[in-house]
């Protein structure tokens, strides 16, 4: 059978994802692509293949990949092994991306501190873009003036309490699209940690509100993975709803994610326990990533049924990897992606929620809106 080939044109086509024919030449100049077959009119001819390694260099890239590491994966004959070079050159490239978080982070506090002030800091506010706008930073003596300028707007700090609902709203992005209850919710985070970037990174399963309210209403048990998470929610609204909590890791010495982790791999005991936590209940993980994983498991085995996770464990590659299992799995939940999260945002969540049930019992607006 004769093989269909496809021009350029057809090749980005297929592809997709904003590729151009001159990203496709650039790619065949390094090497990412190779040299292909040509027409009588000296045009390149693709087939199938030439897709699927284009749709691979396009994958790689938006992850982050930098086309020289992409280069060297699809020239490596090995899969068994770790090429050490390129391990170097990766972690390089971690280093260089963790220096661009910093220095726009370092951008973000500023801009926080210009937008995220109160009405009666707005005068201060005005007075110092003015001085921005005429500031000359070639001399060092101009930088001591910008201090100064920071030193002054500080001070209007010690006159009154900060108003975070006015400073949020300045801050946050378009929140318009999700419910009075989930805007709540994301409010309450970030104010746990001080991070208004964190909103892009929750996670809500369709109807995960409706779930936890159903099951709080109904007075759920709480399950948490170690006490420490345990110790910091509303035991006082909870015992209100009637939600009993209970412990995965009932060991009051473990008060760190290390140990949290270690315990739960290590011991029989604690995944047993795991196996038989009670059915349509809050399960709430917040340090150990092995937990959710296994969470996650028991579920898809329909071995345990919770009416709700919210799954935020810390960890670099296995608390990523088990928050991604979790938004696969058919269960309602919250998570954060990445290796964000930690026992206070995971207990912020529910405690949020909570908070929201109680002082508004009959609120329908999370049934209409995203």
């Amino acid at each position: 059978m004769k093989t269909k080939h496809l021009t350029i044109k057809e090749l980005t086509d297929a592809v997709g994802g904003g590729v151009t024919p001159r990203m496709v030449r650039h790619y065949h100049t390094l090497g990412l692509l190779p040299p292909v077959q040509r027409s009588e009119g000296n045009y390149r001819l693709y087939t199938q293949q030439d897709v699927q390694r284009l749709q691979r260099i396009i994958a790689l890239k938006q992850q982050g990949f930098q086309l020289s590491h992409i280069q060297q994966l699809l020239h490596s004959h090995s899969e068994e092994s770790v090429d050490p070079t390129l391990m170097v050159q990766l972690q390089q490239q971690y280093r260089s991306v963790i220096q661009q978080i910093t220095r726009l982070r370092h951008t973000a506090s500023a801009l926080e501190g210009l937008l995220g002030r109160d009405q009666e800091c707005q005068m201060t506010q005005a007075e110092a873009l003015a001085q921005l706008k005429q500031l000359e930073v070639d001399a060092q003596e101009s930088l001591g003036k910008l201090d100064q300028l920071w030193t002054n707007l500080d001070a209007e700090t010690t006159t009154h309490p900060e108003a975070f609902q006015e400073s949020l709203q300045h801050l946050l992005p378009d929140l318009s699209s999700y419910s009075e209850i989930t805007v709540h919710l994301l409010q309450q985070l970030v104010l746990a940690c001080g991070d208004v970037s964190l909103v892009n990174a929750v996670r809500l399963s369709q109807g995960a509100i409706a779930f936890a309210r159903d099951a709080l209403k109904a007075g759920c048990p709480v399950v948490t993975d170690v006490p420490v998470v345990a110790a910091v929610l509303d035991q006082t609204r909870l015992a209100h709803l009637g939600c009993a909590v209970e412990t995965l890791i009932d060991d009051p010495h473990i008060t760190g994610v290390s140990e949290a982790e270690q315990a739960f791999w290590n011991h029989d005991y604690w995944r047993q326990r795991l196996q038989h936590i009670p059915e349509r209940c809050i399960l709430v993980v917040g340090y150990a990533p092995s937990v959710l994983l296994t969470a996650c498991k028991l579920i898809e085995q329909e071995q345990i049924q919770p009416a709700l996770v919210i799954g935020m464990p810390i960890g670099f590659s296995h608390a990523p990897a088990a928050k991604r299992r979790l938004m696969t799995t058919q269960v309602p939940y919250i998570t954060i992606q990445g290796s964000l999260g930690g026992g206070l945002l995971a207990t912020v969540t529910l405690n949020a929620l909570v908070e929201t049930l109680i002082a508004k019992p009959d609120c329908h607006c999370y049934l209409t809106r995203l």
